[in-house]
């Protein structure tokens, strides 16, 4: 099968296209033929070897990137139930030792792997699953987020930011959404925040003053820095702030409010509940660029720039 390798960690261009064996799956697997695969802010982490370090990891080379994709059940496992072969889905298999999503195949475990419903294409249940567990987890389970609340979510028009949007409205919260650009402010209101500032121009202590006059009951943080800083200054005592750990820096601490890093890692129970508010419908998952897979030295540069939602390969 072709696939996006590195050889070592490093940079962009330590990426390359080869031929390598197709995976083998175990009882508990399914081979996915990969046609949609998500690029996440965090796989820049990965390529660098900076999972590997921070976990004790000795990964065997090439390695294949990679931790979200969609496409076609080819083969399924002995043990596994509940699909079948030709059934499309959607998957995430954060550090397979197999090999990411980055390839025209992947073997992922059972548990990890959800049809796809029609409320999504293919190319935005490819891209959805990082970032909306990561949001999902930040909000639902860290923030611990109830109807008529004020939460702020700053980069709100990025991966995770901009399905944060979406899910803390489904929560019937009232959503502060700071994001980045005018394209950025455009898709927030679009998503339908109740107030939008763009953090580059926009006097964001003022916005969130006239918007929660008390302080927000909650702040959930993509991205880190002085916006970061100000945002947990706007929280009320007593409030909640929350962060997916990978960002930096790490917002300082506050100690009337509770202030919690997370990680966003998959499991079944969140990837169930994820996929229930998709399956309701009214997710959007917006996708900026496509990139086809020998772009993948072009993609990972791309990551560094401006976009507005998610970055995915067509495989």
């Amino acid at each position: 099968m072709k696939a996006a390798v590195i050889d070592r960690f490093g940079g962009p261009e330590d990426l390359a296209i080869r031929d390598v064996p197709v995976p083998a799956i175990d009882d508990d697997e399914v081979l996915v033929r990969v046609k949609y695969a998500g690029i996440g802010s965090w796989d820049i982490f990965e390529r660098e070897g900076g999972y590997a370090e921070m976990l004790g990891l000795t990964p065997s080379f090439p390695y294949i990137l990679g931790s979200e994709g969609s496409g076609v059940v080819r083969a399924k496992g002995k043990k596994v139930t509940g699909l079948e072969v030709g059934d499309e889905v959607y998957a995430t298999g954060f550090l397979n030792p197999k090999g990411g999503f980055y390839a025209e195949f992947a073997a992922v475990r059972a548990a990890f792997v959800v049809r796809k419903p029609e409320a999504l294409s293919l190319p935005e249940a490819g891209a959805v699953s990082g970032i909306g567990l990561t949001a999902l987890r930040g909000l639902e389970d860290v923030l611990r987020l109830g109807k008529n609340e004020a939460v702020a979510i700053l980069g709100a028009s990025g991966g995770i930011g901009h399905i944060a949007v979406q899910l803390a409205r489904q929560m019937g919260a009232r959503v502060f959404a700071i994001a980045s650009g005018e394209d950025g402010a455009s898709a927030a209101r679009a998503l339908g925040a109740d107030a939008v500032v763009d953090g580059r121009r926009d006097d964001v202590r003022a916005a969130a003053e006239a918007f929660a006059p008390g302080g927000f009951d909650a702040a959930l943080l993509t991205a880190g820095g002085e916006l970061a800083e100000a945002v947990i200054r706007c929280v009320r005592p007593g409030g909640r702030a929350a962060y997916p750990h990978g960002i930096h820096p790490i917002p300082g601490d506050r100690p009337d409010i509770e202030l919690a890093g997370y990680h966003g890692e998959p499991d079944p129970d969140i990837i169930g509940r994820l996929h229930e508010r998709i399956r309701s419908g009214g997710i959007k998952v917006l996708i900026d660029r496509v990139f086809d897979l020998e772009e993948a030295r072009q993609a990972h540069i791309a990551l560094r720039q401006h976009y507005v939602g998610k970055l995915c390969f067509k495989i």
